[in-house]
């Protein structure tokens, strides 16, 4: 089986090269050419445009920035689906608003291509480690195609439903992450504001059940003002706004989320966007 592999950055790297270890021929494309030098070292095909990365093979996985980065390789000049054989299958593991997903699934089906979108739970660590949850949108021939590949990058992948699905799945994880770290943080700003102890507020919120335990994670980096990216900031805020999006799509409201959404942009104006989403708690502090 030929993999196509476009986006490597922090997630798409580490997700290739656990795809590279299980024994897959890979064919890579990103914008940066060396962000695939360690997977062009073991054995990986270059491609010179997305149009070239789907070429000639059976499964192409995108992990990419935002939705106008996708449709931009997938359907714009030199977009691999011009290229992709009928009755292969595109994976898109990027965050996406669900509409979107719908939409590239029907671009897909107008050249016989088959379409699943699977974003996946997870950071850094996880994609290294194998550890990803992939949300699955699709038809399930296709998931069960997929699945062992999703089994090499991750410890499991759910079939959520129709295409779209797993977008929406993923878009609501990151909502209440984004939620969490946030309100966290606000607490904890207070308290040290009323003469709390940073360390001590930290130790006695996360025992407490009203805090998320994923926050327990980030507590090194709250602690020792580390925020080496993870998840960046600014991938979180264009979540939340994903988010915000399909609410209004929908008629839905969202405004707890709205103004989360807000804390997380102005602190990516306060150079915090290439920091990990943490960062907000520093925003906070900082005040100026």
């Amino acid at each position: 089986m030929k993999i196509g592999f476009i986006g490597l950055g922090i997630m798409g790297s580490r997700m290739a090269r656990n795809l590279q270890k299980a024994g897959y021929d890979l064919k890579v494309y990103n914008r940066t050419k060396e962000k695939a030098k360690e997977l062009l070292e073991n054995g990986a095909k270059w491609a010179n445009s997305p149009a070239e990365a789907g070429k000639e093979v059976d499964i192409l996985f995108t992990m990419l920035e935002n939705p106008d980065v996708v449709e931009k390789l997938a359907t714009g000049k030199e977009g691999f689906l011009s290229s992709m054989a009928e009755g292969s299958l595109w994976i898109d593991s990027s965050t996406v608003n669900p509409s979107f997903s719908k939409r590239m699934a029907e671009a897909a089906k107008e050249k016989n291509i088959r379409f699943l979108d699977a974003p996946v739970s997870g950071s850094k660590k996880p994609a290294e480690e194998a550890e990803l949850l992939f949300l699955v949108g699709g038809e399930p021939s296709d998931f069960d195609k997929a699945k062992p590949l999703f089994q090499k990058m991750g410890k499991d992948a759910v079939h959520i439903g129709e295409n779209g699905k797993g977008a929406a799945m993923k878009i609501m994880i990151n909502q209440l992450l984004g939620q969490s770290m946030l309100a966290f943080s606000e607490s904890l700003n207070l308290g040290m504001a009323m003469g709390i102890d940073k360390k001590m507020g930290l130790d006695i919120l996360l025992k407490t059940p009203v805090t998320a335990p994923i926050l327990d994670v980030f507590r090194y980096r709250i602690e020792n003002n580390d925020y080496e990216p993870n998840f960046p900031l600014k991938h979180l805020q264009k979540d939340l706004h994903l988010f915000t999006e399909t609410a209004y799509e929908l008629g839905q409201p969202s405004p707890l989320t709205s103004a989360a959404k807000e804390v997380y942009g102005l602190a990516k104006h306060k150079n915090m966007a290439d920091m990990d989403f943490a960062a907000v708690f520093k925003y906070l502090h900082e005040k100026e």
